[in-house]
């Protein structure tokens, strides 16, 4: 952890990035981590003709803060990970090479390779509500502005635990 606070390096997969752009919330992370890495090839993924207009014309033109970084060797027990897509994986290798303090990643298969591998995780709903703890964001406005598929029972638990956050003195 730095001294302000931040996480030192954080590997993202494409997930929290597409929604963190799509709600206006990309700039939560130079201010939640120290360093941001992207793979060259969830770069890629977010540049296809499929993705949102706004989310590729972010990465095309990246801001300062973030890296995007040159592919990695996918370890063997990765690559036979069928479950895994090809950002999910490159993203795991990318984490164990700089060895990252945290993984940003929504995919239930990538998210328990990840935490398989010993390394923190968290998804795009963690990250706000930690950007709200933080007092970055407010989480109900942010919840409101995404099309994130979510349990309701989760997404009451992130708001009731906002509430009683915000209700102390």
């Amino acid at each position: 952890m730095a001294s302000d606070g931040r996480v030192r390096c954080v590997v993202a997969d494409a997930g929290p990035l597409h929604y963190l752009v799509l709600i206006g919330q990309i700039d939560l992370l130079p201010q939640l981590f120290e360093r941001v890495l992207v793979p060259q090839t969830v770069r890629d993924e977010l540049t296809r003709a499929r993705t949102p207009p706004s989310v590729r014309a972010w990465i095309i033109r990246p801001p300062a803060w973030l890296r995007i970084a040159p592919p990695a060797a996918i370890p063997d027990d990765l690559q036979l990970a069928a479950a895994l897509d090809h950002g999910e994986r490159a993203a795991l290798a990318l984490a164990v090479s700089v060895a990252a303090d945290l993984i940003l990643m929504d995919d239930r298969a990538g998210v328990a390779a990840a935490r398989g591998k010993g390394f923190v995780v968290i998804g795009t709903l963690g990250l706000l509500a930690r950007a709200a703890r933080r007092g970055l964001v407010e989480l109900p406005a942010a919840l409101r502005a995404t099309n994130f598929h979510m349990r309701q029972d989760l997404m009451d638990l992130l708001l009731a635990q906002d509430r009683q956050r915000r209700s102390r003195p």
